[in-house]
């Protein structure tokens, strides 16, 4: 940092809001959202009086929410934990309880958030985060609607954000886009696929786009093909085996995280940084896409797996039939590797291999550049 320019840095400040969790004890509530809050609240970035609700169908005091929370966030959040910084953090952390299609337990959500807009005097921006299981997302929409708390009030934001997968098809993802529509504003809304969030992926257009050395190499001239990886180590703890069933590796992350990476890597250079500019550039990736529409040419390209039970560390796992509510005689995926083809002028002939798998030896996320060789004909006597 340059110290004579530090004064003159301008950043805008984010807003104190109440932050609503929908589906509060699942997963990504407990390894994804609260880590990142609290690592925002480490680095200086959560504004002061910002709330957390959590609200979800099991039944819980504030103080066992809060103390999940806190046994999770020690394991997996990457600046450790703080007590200094967690304590005033978890304190803003609150649990409301009821189901989903309880249109009563909005109406109480709208008198909690009501209650804390009037501690700060009336400063109500609202950000509602749908974290839930996908069957639910329409009935939580429906009742914000239903409760008033899709209306932000005068000076103030009111805002969703929805979890992948968003929807499990065209029909059902066209569905959902109207219910979304038909409550909140378009600029309100928020569909996340948090895997873009990585700084890997927010470096990519940079490392393509501003570099001289890689983009005029970035060709089927002189790339051989490009692999994706995403392993996992976990299984189906903490309950996940339910919604893996009816989701599994592609659905789960093939078809959202994995082709945004790929969209990343192929896309052309859009025509500016706007988010219109960049989706429209993705969009063209995804349509070239050469189909795999017989049975014989996915039994070709794509390769779905399960894992079997064995050891890591010298302890005994599960295979994924005999995980907690999957059923033991699934045909649900937990690894699949796909071979693509994008028929463009830059990738013509460029295989694409995509894989992703759960119990794999170690957790990582690459990017696999492979270029093609350059002629041996000087070193073929030594």
């Amino acid at each position: 940092m340059n110290p004579f320019r530090e004064d003159l840095v301008s950043r805008s400040r984010p807003e104190p809001c109440s932050i609503v969790i929908f589906g509060a004890t699942g997963d990504l509530t407990h390894r994804k959202l609260i880590p990142a809050l609290y690592n925002l609240a480490v680095d200086g970035e959560l504004p002061t009086g910002v709330k957390i609700i959590g609200f979800a169908r099991r039944e819980k005091s504030d103080a066992e929410f809060r103390a999940g929370l806190e046994e999770l966030n020690k394991k997996v959040s990457r600046s450790g934990q703080d007590p200094a910084i967690w304590g005033p953090f978890i304190e803003s952390v609150s649990y409301h309880t009821s189901e989903f299609t309880d249109e009563a337990g909005y109406k109480s959500l709208a008198d909690k958030l009501d209650a804390i807009d009037a501690e700060r005097g009336g400063k109500g921006n609202r950000l509602f985060y749908v974290a839930s299981a996908p069957e639910f997302f329409d009935e939580i929409l429906i009742n914000l609607k239903n409760a008033g708390l899709n209306e932000a009030k005068p000076g103030c934001w009111s805002r969703v954000i929805v979890e992948k997968p968003f929807g499990t098809d065209l029909a059902t993802a066209k569905h959902l886009n109207e219910v979304v529509n038909a409550t909140f504003q378009e600029s309100d809304t928020y569909r996340i696929d948090h895997y873009l969030g990585k700084e890997t992926a927010q470096n990519l257009m940079v490392l393509r786009f501003a570099n001289s050395i890689f983009e005029p190499l970035w060709n089927s001239k002189y790339i051989s093909h490009i692999q994706i990886t995403c392993a996992e180590n976990l299984g189906m703890e903490g309950g996940r085996g339910g919604y893996y069933e009816k989701s599994g590796a592609l659905r789960d992350m093939v078809q959202n995280h994995l082709l945004q990476l790929l969209s990343l890597v192929a896309m052309e250079p859009p025509t500016d940084l706007s988010a219109d500019g960049v989706r429209d550039e993705k969009v063209k990736v995804i349509r070239s896409l050469r189909q795999w529409d017989t049975p014989e040419k996915v039994a070709k390209n794509v390769v779905r797996a399960q894992y079997t039970a064995g050891h890591i560390d010298g302890n005994s796992v599960p295979g994924y039939r005999e995980e907690d509510r999957v059923s033991p005689e699934s045909k649900t995926e937990a690894y699949v590797a796909v071979r693509l083809l994008i028929d463009t002028w830059r990738w013509s002939g460029v295989p694409f291999y995509i894989r992703m798998g759960k119990r794999l030896p170690k957790k990582s996320t690459e990017i696999s550049i492979h270029f093609k060789d350059a002629p041996c004909v000087l070193f073929n006597t030594l």
